[in-house]
């Protein structure tokens, strides 16, 4: 390392928020400027650790001791380069991901980690502003048509790397424009959707075709995509959302979030002025406390709502990593996005019973609990119920895996006992040339899994059709446990 006595001299510090009541006003990203210098002392403290357990912790494996050392030198070129060795997408990861690799930094066992994510979304940014993001066509062609089913990270990184060794790709995507969640599910005030255009500017220029408003498995069947392709990958993710089957869901009032977040996306690529589901003058209730639950909670900000309570099952996490989860895991601890800092009360400990309607059949209140956890089942607090009146709900509880739709009907595709596309060791399913990367096979998990599994599901992809491969292969396909 460049500055092996970095992280004595120097604290962890990461870019100040922009004022709330000033970015209430508007859907842009909430971070102000973080400063070149700032940028390149943040890297100075990267250990000469040994062994560095950031590695383990990214699925990517991103090399973040290398281009950490090389911001430090102020060599950002080849820095952006060390990234894109393991990353396509660094500008999503960089402001998207939860960032496991800081919990695995060697220097948060004593002290605050390495500022990794911000140092990667830095890299890139300036990559941007400096040009360096030039497409990459590849230097011969196979001949061989590859399909890819969704425009999420999973399927984008699969199309790049493919696209890249040589065959011919398109992206097929049912909605109207590319990018799946983070196009129609990621607010603006986390990701301007002109991050996801400028990349796939170049996946274009590369050679990479897309085509939006198909939905594959109607408007092109399932034998007509084999048909026409050597290969196919399904990377669909898992948007089978999870119900709330409780007195009252037929309310109106009541929507799941991916029936309201899109809506205001929307507004915001110009496509309406006002959106048919909103937070506008009213008292709103979101079920659920993970990023979904958050995200509804800075667009209902945004959007004007009296009040917003967000409720979570699970009792409140302690504010410190806690004994039973030791460094290098995950720390389950309590965490306050953006969207928390901008109001908002969070409700913990509670389970909603039903969902009261007026006379016109809309909702008008929620009914719930509080809960206890007694050897592993939830038990209701004697004493404990209470009303909440709200005039919008909206269920944030995750998602239990792909949709159950006329493709993988076609397909003929067999599905795990979790829910998921079943696929091997070589992230191939039990129809031959049918490729499954990403959620949709996983079951609901990160945007860092999401984009290893892509390019290493691409590398399989690739030697199927070849023989061989020289595409990296960064992880080996696994169900997780669905969050």
């Amino acid at each position: 390392m460049g500055d092996v006595s970095g992280f004595l001299k120097h604290g962890r510090e990461l870019p100040t928020r922009r004022p709330v009541a000033i970015r209430l006003q508007d859907w842009r990203e909430v971070y102000e400027p973080f400063g070149r210098e700032a940028v390149e002392v943040q890297a100075s403290r990267c250990m000469d650790c040994g062994i560095p357990f950031c590695h383990n912790g990214c699925p990517l494996g991103n090399l973040i001791p290398e281009w950490n050392d090389l911001v430090y030198r102020d060599r950002w070129r080849e820095a952006t380069d060390r990234l894109h060795a393991t990353n396509n997408f660094p500008e999503f990861t960089g402001r998207l991901c939860p960032a496991p690799c800081e919990a695995s930094c060697v220097l948060g066992i004593s002290q605050d980690p390495v500022t990794i994510e911000q140092v990667e979304k830095q890299i890139i940014e300036r990559a941007f502003d400096e040009g360096w993001v030039a497409p990459v066509p590849p230097s011969r062609l196979t001949g061989k048509k590859v399909a890819v089913v969704g425009s999420g990270p999973a399927g984008l990184a699969a199309a790049q790397q493919l696209t890249r060794a040589g065959h011919d790709v398109t992206v097929f995507e049912r909605a109207d424009r590319i990018g799946g969640l983070l196009r129609y599910g990621i607010p603006e005030f986390k990701m301007e959707k002109r991050i996801i255009d400028r990349r796939l500017d170049q996946m274009t220029a590369e050679g990479t075709t897309f085509r939006t408003g198909v939905n594959v498995g109607v408007d092109v069947t399932s034998a007509e995509l084999r048909s026409t392709h050597d290969a196919v990958v399904l990377a669909g993710g898992a948007t089978q959302w999870r119900d709330l089957p409780v007195p009252g869901r037929d309310l109106d009032g009541v929507h799941q979030a991916m029936e309201f977040l899109p809506w205001a996306n929307r507004v915001q690529q110009g496509d309406l002025a006002e959106p048919p589901i909103t937070a506008a003058g009213k008292r709103v209730i979101i079920i659920g406390g993970g990023d979904t639950g958050a995200d509804c909670l800075g667009t209902a900000h945004r959007q004007g709502a009296v009040s917003v309570h967000q409720f979570e099952i699970m009792a409140r996490p302690p504010d410190g990593r806690p004994a039973s989860n030791p460094w290098p895991t995950w720390p389950m601890m309590f965490r306050t996005s953006s969207a928390h800092e901008e109001g908002g009360e969070r409700v913990f400990a509670v389970n909603t019973e039903c969902f009261l309607g007026d006379e016109q059949g809309a909702v008008r209140a929620l009914r719930a609990h509080e809960v206890e956890l007694v050897d592993g089942r939830f038990v209701k607090v004697a004493g404990s119920d209470f009303e909440l009146p709200c005039e919008l709900v909206l269920l944030a509880m995750g998602f239990t895996g792909p949709e159950r739709n006329a493709l993988l009907e076609g397909l003929g595709v067999s599905m795990t006992e979790r829910g998921a596309v079943r696929r091997d060791g070589k992230w191939a399913s039990d129809v031959d040339g049918v490729f499954i990367a990403g959620d949709m096979g996983r079951g609901q998990s990160l945007i860092v899994w999401a984009i290893a599994e892509g390019r290493a599901a691409a590398a399989a992809v690739d030697e199927w059709l070849m023989g061989q491969t020289g595409l990296p292969k960064p992880v080996q396909p696994t169900t997780a446990p669905q969050r």
